[in-house]
């Protein structure tokens, strides 16, 4: 059984580098709105005027870097998960940390060796609060045969979809 439910991996690129653009396009709209909103002369049509021109300007930039990076995040996992043959913690670690290396390449091999640790050590703190979450929920709700359900008592027997009308 696989660990995680989501799309097959051609789909999967789509799907996360639309999902990046649009966290980056809101996210980068939010903060640009704040930041347009300070930065514009007092009054406020202009800086209702300045916080649109901010947003405009910066919050499809900030978009199309988000959806590079999960564009190309998501190429690189899918590429280990063909490789290794499995989809693990360890792959999205991976990714993060050779993507990171992949896009500060022009800035040289130093750079590239923070990026991937910065991009590896990143993912690693989100793959490990995922886990965490995950047993954290799933020991709130404990299973066993101490915890299944009894059965319902002789004397009531069970409705099917036939017998409604034994119970107006």
């Amino acid at each position: 059984m696989e660990e995680y439910a989501r799309e097959p991996c051609p789909w999967r690129i789509v799907d996360d580098c639309g999902g990046a653009f649009t966290m980056g396009a809101i996210g980068g709209g939010i903060f640009q709105a704040v930041k347009g909103f300070r930065n514009a002369p007092s009054g406020m049509s202009h800086r209702m005027r300045g916080s649109m021109t901010a947003i405009k300007t910066r919050a499809p930039q900030l978009g199309g870097s988000f959806a590079v990076w999960g564009g190309l995040f998501s190429m690189i996992d899918c590429g280990l998960v063909k490789v290794r043959g499995k989809e693990d913690p360890w792959n999205s670690i991976t990714s993060g940390a050779m993507t990171g290396a992949i896009l500060a390449a022009r800035n040289g091999p130093v750079a590239m060796v923070g990026s991937a640790a910065m991009g590896g050590i990143l993912l690693a703190l989100i793959e490990g609060a995922g886990i965490l979450l995950t047993r954290f929920a799933s020991s709130q709700f404990p299973t066993g045969p101490q915890f299944a359900e009894e059965p319902a008592p002789a004397s009531m027997p069970s409705p099917s979809f036939g017998d409604y009308r034994q119970y107006q």
